[in-house]
């Protein structure tokens, strides 16, 4: 198993995904940005034997865009698949990342997936495909943190299996980052502790806490040469907040932490 292989389960997530796979019953995965749910996902693929197709959504998704569209191909019209079309003639994982982003209407093309039909209709291309045994739904949200101006309808919500995910226990957030980037235990757990600090101070700062992610790629700094407190200011404090007196802050925190503070 290489690094980008990596995954440590974090419960009964993976028994869960398991389940629901062999009911062929989509999952919605929810959790904080960056605990792990895109890798969870590229895992279970591995694990299951299927492919992963993964669809980011955003604000521009269209129906057409999740389905497919006719194109001008040499000056013939074709129809093109769209990368939800390809997953259920495949039998793939279909994965939606960030999914409320998408919007509403964008999204009812699902419904005849998500239920006992599990049906997708090509109304332009006059088709409509029955999914074989192999193909999953997959989204995922962050519903801590999302826009207070968006949020995915109950309706929608209660067509899926929903499987919770959070941080990695530090023990284990410690080996992730000493397997991804090289760099030593003593200088993970210390990463570990800054953000675990910085995560528990998320009430009264009020902006989404570091990721595992983040972690990561301050990791991989330091293994480059970067010094810690370097490292954790570029990786992640700056990408947390543009406001002055919170990264103020966060850097107080960062520095009763780290190596390469100032005396």
């Amino acid at each position: 198993m290489t690094s980008n292989d990596l995954y440590f389960s974090n419960g009964t997530e993976v028994q869960l995904f398991e389940w629901a796979y062999a009911q062929h019953m989509p999952v919605m995965l929810t959790g904080p940005t960056g605990c792990g749910k895109t890798r969870f996902v590229e895992h279970m693929g591995h694990l299951l034997g299927r492919e992963v197709i993964t669809i980011s959504c955003h604000d521009d998704l269209t129906s057409a865009d999740l389905v497919g569209r006719f194109m001008v191909t040499g000056g013939d019209v074709v129809w093109v698949d769209g990368p939800l079309t390809k997953a259920v003639k495949t039998g793939a994982i279909c994965y939606l990342d960030e999914v409320v982003e998408a919007r509403h209407d964008s999204l009812a093309i699902l419904h005849s997936l998500t239920d006992h039909r599990r049906t997708l209709f090509l109304d332009r291309a006059g088709e409509t495909l029955h999914a074989p045994d192999g193909f999953m739904l997959v989204c995922s949200y962050n519903p801590a943190y999302r826009s207070s101006l968006k949020d995915l309808k109950p309706s929608f919500r209660q067509r899926f299996v929903t499987v919770p995910m959070t941080y990695l226990p530090p023990d284990r957030e410690i080996e992730v980052l000493v397997a991804e980037s090289g760099v030593g235990a003593d200088v993970a757990r210390r990463l570990v502790n800054c953000a675990l600090s910085i995560r528990h101070a998320d009430d009264a700062f009020h902006f989404e806490p570091p990721s595992t992610r983040t972690l990561v790629a301050a990791a991989r700094f330091i293994a480059a040469g970067a010094d810690e407190l370097t490292a954790a200011q570029a990786c992640i404090l700056a990408p947390l907040s543009s406001d002055g007196a919170i990264h103020e802050g966060l850097y107080e925190i960062a520095t009763a932490h780290l190596s390469g503070a100032p005396a």
